[in-house]
């Protein structure tokens, strides 16, 4: 395994976070934002490869491993999330930085991007992470999105937790997920990321990013079309430099999440990767890197 090595980063607010923070202490700043259900090893091969020029920070996000895991479900509300990213900026003395992130970590870095885009974030870098106003849009009008993400409501549901109770989030995940591919990951790998969700502590706590979500997931007898009531989320649009890198097998997210991101966001590059699922920052690695390396260099 890649040896990469965490310090524990206490946050004003009083999480405490484990970070790997590598390269130049005065290099320009990458941070890293993990999904669900990995932890800071999901950057583990981009780190290697930018840390010789560029800080990069990589935390276990609140509610994973070693870091803070409170157990209510409002200590997961996005803003929260959020305001973590920005707290570590702070507590390592960092006052811009380009965002990075995979999954739900692609998810809050969306939003630490819309929030804190020209005065505190200099370019964003997105992972099979959806746009937040176009995702609500396809839960609502496209089939094959709105089955893919069946799931977030078994993550739920409240009558799920005797389940993960006795099995940890592998039990639910065995329930309720087809879009992982364990021979994608090596063995070492996936037994590091398994240690990780023995705590049922961390499986509340990563349980409750979907509980915290507003993000509404209809069953899927209702019509495929917005409600009467829906309104587009209030958003700006995304006006630094982004990166937003696809992969095209990707079970749980399919390619039509990148209809209309154009409209969003802006100057927009879009690097699409074929041949492969959802987890690309390790499953395409190398093609990871070249995109980032492009994309940092223009």
């Amino acid at each position: 395994m890649i040896p990469l090595k965490q310090k524990r980063v206490e946050l004003a607010n009083g999480i405490h976070l484990d970070v790997v923070d590598e390269g130049p202490v005065d290099a320009p700043v990458l941070i890293f934002l993990h999904g669900f259900p990995e932890n800071h090893r999901t950057w583990r091969h981009q780190i290697v490869h930018f840390s010789d020029r560029y800080r990069c920070i990589a935390p276990d996000q609140r509610g994973y491993r070693g870091s803070s895991k409170p157990q209510e479900v409002d200590a997961y509300t996005p803003d929260k999330l959020i305001g973590d990213i920005f707290l570590l900026a702070d507590a390592l003395g960092i006052a811009k930085f380009t965002i990075v992130g995979h999954d739900w970590g692609g998810a809050i870095a969306w939003g630490v991007a819309l929030g804190g885009q020209h005065a505190r974030v200099e370019r964003a870098i997105i992972a099979n992470a959806p746009h937040p106003a176009i995702f609500q849009r396809l839960l609502y009008t496209h089939p094959g999105q709105r089955q893919a993400s069946q799931y977030i409501r078994a993550f739920r549901e409240t009558a799920n937790d005797a389940l993960i109770r006795e099995h940890g989030i592998a039990g639910i995940l065995a329930q309720e997920v087809s879009w992982d591919r364990p021979d994608t990951m090596p063995a070492k790998e996936r037994t590091f990321m398994a240690e990780g969700w023995n705590d049922r502590d961390a499986c509340r706590g990563m349980l409750n990013y979907y509980r915290g979500s507003a993000l509404k997931v209809p069953p899927m007898d209702e019509p495929f079309e917005l409600p009467a009531d829906y309104t587009a989320p209030n958003l700006p649009k995304l006006t630094i430099s982004t990166l937003v890198i696809w992969a095209m097998d990707d079970l749980a997210l399919p390619a039509e999440n990148l209809d209309g991101m154009d409209a969003l966001v802006g100057p927009l590059t879009v690097k699409q990767v074929p041949d492969c699922g959802h987890f690309v920052p390790w499953e395409a690695a190398e093609e990871v890197i070249t995109a980032m390396e492009q994309f940092l260099a223009s």
